[in-house]
């Protein structure tokens, strides 16, 4: 019989979720570890599994689940997603070292809701049937609220939370109208992603697809106008839960796995809105990094300058701009993920991640602020870090389609760069000034692991890009010439 690597990879968060229930509370922290590195080793099973030379789509579950509407319950990955489950579970288990020693309120509560998160995101990466791509992309609500609002760092993040969900949920509206009328433009009423890929949309429906999913996933990327929340989030929620809705790029994801593919023609004839959204958003997230002066808000408009950056090398609908997006996307979770974990542990040492606080605070934390620098170099594209093959890869792509959005995307990671070493310089350099920085410890030894498991990627992606970029390579060519377009 066949085991099915896929649904144990995304039910075992499920399964501590609810084992966290049946045995003393003492014990919920070990659970969730458990069951995380359990989820850890499926992910790399996974990722062996994978044959890049094979199948488009592999590892594939189908069995019926909502036979009157013809939706399944339909499970597999390719290239463009299944080194998304490996990051997932290095994250969340990240993210649980950054709250071990600080959940005391309700610890059952806390671990399960990261755990129903953590299946809820594995399922998105997963999902090939829209619809149940659709119940995922909403689970993922209701555990991020609690989260967020209940063991929040800051006395607003009740308020964050309240806006966050009502954002995400007036965002899931478009999405959802554009699954039905896919699903209702085809001879028989289908969700599954293969078939409709295969039987594209008519061209005069394409148009109001594309726009809808532009909507619902551009709220998530985040798109600038759409990225208000953002900002909020970082610095009300907790390091450890920020680095996970930074750190995975699921609305990224969902251009590159729904929006372009199944509505080419329209993603032909609107290039130029991609490529605008995109400029726009790179520029704006530079130029907002100047203004901040505290590390969480300001990696967090980081992170919407460098995504801007993936939706503009999207735009040059190529596999060379498919392959960086990708690229950059994975290392958000190392790169932008991994600074918002050390920032967290900066936080619960110092109470403060503001640069007027922190003055001085690499002479008593060398190890946190060199980790922190490289996460920050890697998050800016530095050259031997693992975000610099896909920003070269997207620099390319967006000069050879959009030159003029291309030269100002130059000119954006330029002052991203800038004014990321300077908020560094202000918080980690010159003399101690507070009694919380002067007393505070380095890493502990857990906290070495994330660090040096960080560094590792970091490093050894940036240096050895190739078995990355060529088991990209495939997937995003089958992607390129579903458009119609080739480099």
């Amino acid at each position: 019989m066949k085991l099915p690597l896929l649904s144990l990879l995304v039910f075992t968060p499920l399964a501590g979720a609810l084992l966290l229930w049946l045995l003393p509370q003492r014990a919920a922290r070990q659970v969730a570890a458990l069951a995380m590195l359990a989820t850890l080793l499926l992910a790399t099973a996974t990722l062996l599994a994978y044959d890049p030379a094979g199948e488009r789509f592999q590892l594939l579950e189908r069995q019926p689940w909502i036979a009157s509407l013809n939706a399944h319950y339909l499970l597999a990955v390719d290239g463009l997603s299944v080194l998304f489950l490996p990051a997932t579970a290095l994250l969340f288990l990240g993210s649980l070292v950054a709250c071990w020693n600080v959940v005391q309120d309700a610890p059952r509560q806390h671990y399960s809701h990261l755990l129903l998160l953590q299946t809820a995101t594995l399922g998105i990466f997963c999902a090939l049937d829209t619809l149940l791509f659709f119940f995922f992309w909403e689970l993922t609500l209701l555990p991020l609220y609690f989260l967020l609002g209940r063991w929040g760092a800051t006395g607003g993040a009740g308020a964050a939370a309240a806006r966050y969900f009502l954002i995400m949920l007036a965002g899931g509206i478009p999405l959802l109208i554009a699954i039905v009328l896919l699903a209702a433009s085809q001879p028989q009423l289908s969700f599954d992603l293969p078939a409709l890929l295969a039987t594209p949309l008519p061209a005069e429906r394409q148009l109001i697809f594309f726009l809808l999913c532009l909507l619902g996933f551009g709220v998530k990327v985040p798109l600038v106008p759409l990225h208000t929340w953002l900002p909020q989030f970082a610095l009300a929620g907790p390091g450890s839960l920020t680095a996970l809705l930074v750190g995975l790029k699921l609305g990224g994801y969902g251009l590159i796995r729904f929006a372009i593919p199944l509505a080419p023609a329209a993603a032909q004839d609107l290039h130029w809105l991609l490529a605008g959204f995109g400029t726009v958003t790179l520029i704006y997230g530079a130029v907002g990094i100047l203004g901040q002066s505290n590390l969480r808000v300001g990696l967090a408009y980081a992170s919407i300058c460098h995504v801007g950056l993936a939706v503009l090398g999207l735009a040059a609908l190529s596999a060379q701009g498919v392959q960086g997006s990708v690229s950059l996307l994975l290392s958000f979770s190392v790169a932008t993920g991994g600074g918002f974990l050390l920032l967290e542990f900066l936080r619960q040492r110092t109470g403060s991640t503001d640069i007027n606080a922190l003055g001085g605070a690499a002479k008593t934390m060398p190890l946190l602020a060199s980790g922190f620098l490289i996460c920050g170099l890697a998050g800016v594209g530095m050259p031997g870090t693992s975000s610099f093959p896909g920003e070269f890869l997207l620099i390319l792509a967006a000069l050879e389609r959009h030159a003029g959005a291309g030269m100002a995307a130059l000119f954006g990671l330029s002052i991203a760069a800038g004014a990321f070493l300077a908020l560094y310089r202000k918080a980690f350099f010159g003399p101690v000034t507070r009694r919380e920085v002067a007393e505070a410890e380095d890493l502990r030894p857990r906290e070495w692991l994330v660090l040096l498991a960080l560094i590792a990627m970091i490093v050894g992606i940036g240096v050895y890009p190739g078995p990355w970029i060529d088991l990209l390579r495939p997937a995003a060519e089958a992607w390129a010439a579903g458009l119609g377009v080739r480099d």
